[in-house]
């Protein structure tokens, strides 16, 4: 299945979450806290658990934070009381956008998602008036030059739906949810190593934005990374924006 070029908006993706190592930590923790509170401290029984150790591992979260998470989630140990918080809405020419908090204070959490909205010339919306348009599922994205038989090949061997080419030949592979670590490592074990890896909230149709829109759409999306109760921003256009 063939998509539109988006790779630079991936290097965009990643240069700015490199930019922002001190706060990886912080997300990493607070996402193993609330995944052992939710579906407790067996990794084996555990799914979002199992992945969220995996990105902190990736991201050389120390071992003892992650333990320790581990034991503020399930209860043996005390600790600040996370609650989960997803806020939709819209952005420039109306662009679908969903904001995923983790959050000791409701009502900071709440201001502060609706000030970046209204700040930076978009509508926070009611519950459901976008989400029915992305997909949870894991997306693995492989830089140009992968050899497209090969990664299809190994891509649908291991167990993943899709796999989606990009116009400047990059590679998007889509997995159920569930199934993502699996996936991940066992086209890993057959030598394709993805640049980003993660389960997200995928549109299911996307659109460009360019110009003036794009530049303002990325201050926006930029604004939300910088509120410390955010955990993940996801939207439904490709910012077509000059290096």
């Amino acid at each position: 299945m063939a998509g539109h070029s988006k790779w630079a908006n991936i290097k965009h993706r990643k240069a700015a979450a490199d930019a922002k190592k001190s706060k990886i930590t912080t997300r990493m923790v607070k996402e193993i806290t609330i995944a052992a509170k939710m579906g407790g401290g067996d990794v084996s029984s555990n799914p979002r658990l199992r992945l969220a150790m995996e990105k902190a591992r990736e991201n050389n979260v120390p071992k003892d934070n992650v333990e320790r998470a581990i034991k503020r989630g399930t209860g043996e140990l005390e600790g600040v009381n996370y609650e989960e918080l997803r806020f939709e809405g819209y952005g420039i020419n109306g662009a679908g956008i969903i904001v995923d908090c983790l959050t000791d204070n409701k009502v900071r959490t709440v201001a502060e998602v609706r000030h970046a909205f209204t700040k930076h010339g978009g509508n926070l919306g009611t519950d459901g008036c976008v989400s029915f348009q992305f997909k949870h599922c894991g997306q693995l994205i492989f830089a140009p030059g992968v050899s497209e038989d090969a990664i299809m090949e190994a891509a649908l061997e291991s167990g993943a739906d899709d796999v989606i080419s990009g116009d400047d030949g990059s590679f998007e592979v889509i997995t159920p949810a569930n199934d993502f670590i699996e996936v991940k490592n066992a086209l890993e074990s057959r030598g394709f190593k993805p640049e980003i890896a993660e389960v997200v909230m995928k549109a299911e149709n996307e659109t460009e934005l360019s110009g003036d829109d794009a530049l303002k759409m990325q201050k926006l999306l930029d604004a939300f990374d910088e509120l410390d109760d955010v955990q993940d921003v996801y939207t439904n256009v490709v910012l077509d924006i000059e290096e």
